[in-house]
């Protein structure tokens, strides 16, 4: 995993960074997910002009993970990957190697158990395969002035879940491996908890919103479908002769 992508050194406004996004992407974007593209401009913008922050690849996972999950049903879908670009250059971050290291990490963390991944997180594992991954997070825990954020919570809890789903679907095991990997690398255990209970329930309010979008849809093409079928018949109804 290459996780040597500086910070922005330029320290930009919110606007610039605003106006770049509009530049790379000039299409609009559907109503339901333009907040999201916004808020998430800004989250971003306001982490990556911080003195404090580097760029890790539990961060890229984070970052990918939240836009896949919150941008999930977008239409026309082939539009989510330049929306995406754009962000991700308007941030002047290299959209290639986010996948690349988000990819990576899920790949490591692919099948591996709840014990093994919680053990990882204590520096305990003695698995050569997972040297790589544990290295990052040695200097996690051992960087005293490493910037926190929301998207690395995210990345963190996407990859305890894809090592090990059930455990994280489950409240009690899910509370469990949170207090563990907060505590092994020295990070806020109540603004880790608070941010992914904030993730998991923004995530549920997106889903609800697309769905009363689809059924507005489903409605609106129904009722087209059924004049359509109206005016059809009146059209070939036979017209009645004078006697």
């Amino acid at each position: 995993m290459n996780s040597k992508l500086a910070p922005v050194n330029n320290i930009r406004t919110v606007s610039d960074t605003k106006r770049a996004f509009c530049k790379a992407y000039v299409r609009p974007i559907n109503s339901v997910y333009r907040r999201v593209v916004e808020e998430l401009t800004v989250e971003l913008h306001l982490l990556l002009v911080n003195t404090d922050f580097r760029y890790d690849p539990i961060f890229a996972l984070g970052m990918v993970t939240a836009f896949e999950q919150f941008m999930q049903g977008y239409r026309p879908e082939s539009e989510r990957e330049p929306i995406f670009n754009a962000l991700t250059q308007s941030l002047e971050l290299d959209p290639n190697q986010l996948r690349q290291d988000a990819s990576r990490l899920l790949e490591l963390a692919d099948r591996r158990s709840a014990e093994t991944l919680t053990l990882l997180t204590r520096l305990e594992s003695t698995e050569a395969e997972l040297s790589e991954l544990q290295n990052l997070l040695q200097s996690v825990a051992g960087n005293p002035k490493f910037r926190y954020s929301r998207l690395f919570a995210i990345g963190l809890f996407a990859l305890l879940q894809q090592g090990d789903s059930q455990a994280m679907a489950d409240d009690g095991q899910r509370k469990s491996m949170i207090n563990q990997v907060s505590g092994a690398l020295k990070l806020p255990d109540d603004k880790l908890t608070k941010d992914l209970d904030l993730y998991r329930t923004n995530l549920e309010k997106v889903a609800q919103a697309r769905q009363v979008m689809d059924d507005i849809l489903k409605a609106d093409r129904k009722k087209r479908e059924q004049r359509a079928t109206t005016t059809s018949s009146e059209e070939e109804a036979p017209s009645e002769t004078p006697s």
